[in-house]
């Protein structure tokens, strides 16, 4: 059971009791036109005297004039609202449901009323081994680290409709990403980026660099993982690639990652961000900062420094804190 949770993050990995515990699951959708960005991001809170299950969710659109509108929110739920199967895989939160393969969400928030159902076509799970067996490779076997992740699809298709108060969200033939996070603290300097709406359809990123406590003393793990066309470029603390950050600001960062093969340069661009609510020693309260319509550039190169891939996105998900 525990070696099958390690190799399935979409899997819940708590147990309802852990004090100072939360876990959390990301789903984002984004429409079509690249107009309409909307994840959900259901989850558990056991901290002391705050112990609840919670759906946070941030909507952000372009109008016509590419001006934007950012909506974020947490509603909170007793911890009893809080359901969980694994097999298969269902988990309710009220009366929004959560699986593999879709998405219900009833949410009422303050003035936002948030209704429909998602359909999800097949999962992009990243490759496996026993020395790997999900993102955080080798480390997945560490017990009681700050913050374990988990890649559940890198890419896949959504469709339906979301209806947000009266405005309908088309997602048809849209794009959708999940992944997951379980700990009890989101670590105190990190950077992410998440991106698979390119030129390329078959294109994803997702690119973790993270100060991580260990043995009373801390490093800066790394974890980038770029899939084109079926074929999968992992970069890891864990394989012995190189992590150079070029430079950072709050609004800009360019990161160049070296394995044996190739180098890959990932430049990334924040316009706008939202607010969103991420744990501290298990309690929802750390406030961070995303992006979800930011600019992403990949180039791959092999080691000889000639061009293998270069493209961008402008729907990428980015988050740069404590730098």
């Amino acid at each position: 059971m525990w070696l099958n949770k390690i190799k399935n993050p979409m899997l819940f990995q708590g147990n309802n009791k852990s004090k100072g515990y939360f876990e959390g699951w990301y789903y984002k959708q984004i429409s079509e036109d690249e107009k309409k960005v909307i994840s959900f991001i259901p989850g558990i809170s056991l901290f002391n005297n705050d112990v609840h299950c919670f759906v946070q969710y941030i909507f952000v659109s372009l109008d016509d004039y590419k001006k934007k509108t950012i909506k974020t929110g947490y509603v909170k739920y007793s911890l009893k609202d809080f359901k969980i199967s694994n097999s298969p895989f269902r988990l309710q939160i009220g009366e929004n449901i959560f699986t593999e393969s879709m998405i219900s969400i009833k949410l009422l928030d303050e003035d936002l009323h948030i209704e429909g159902k998602l359909k999800l076509g097949s999962l992009t799970p990243i490759k496996r081994s026993i020395l790997s067996p999900n993102i955080m490779g080798c480390f997945a076997y560490i017990p009681k680290m700050e913050c374990y992740h988990g890649i559940v699809s890198m890419n896949h298709i959504v469709n339906g409709m979301i209806k947000i108060n009266e405005e309908e969200i088309d997602i048809n033939n849209g794009k959708g990403y999940i992944e997951k996070d379980w700990g009890n603290s989101f670590p105190k300097k990190y950077i992410w980026i998440q991106a698979n709406n390119f030129e390329n359809i078959n294109t994803s990123i997702f690119c973790s660099i993270a100060d991580i406590p260990f043995m009373s003393k801390s490093f800066m793990g790394y974890i980038c993982n770029l899939v084109v066309d079926g074929r999968e470029y992992r970069f890891a603390t864990y394989n012995n690639s190189k992590l150079k950050i070029e430079s950072i600001t709050n609004e800009k960062i360019s990161i160049l990652l070296e394995n044996n093969k190739e180098t890959l340069r990932i430049e990334a661009n924040i316009k706008e961000a939202g607010e969103l609510i991420a744990p501290e020693q298990g309690k929802m309260q750390k406030i961070i900062k995303e992006e979800v319509l930011g600019e992403v550039k990949i180039h791959l190169y092999n080691n000889q420094n000639s061009t293998v891939y270069e493209d961008t996105c402008f729907v990428g998900g980015i988050e740069i804190v404590g730098f």
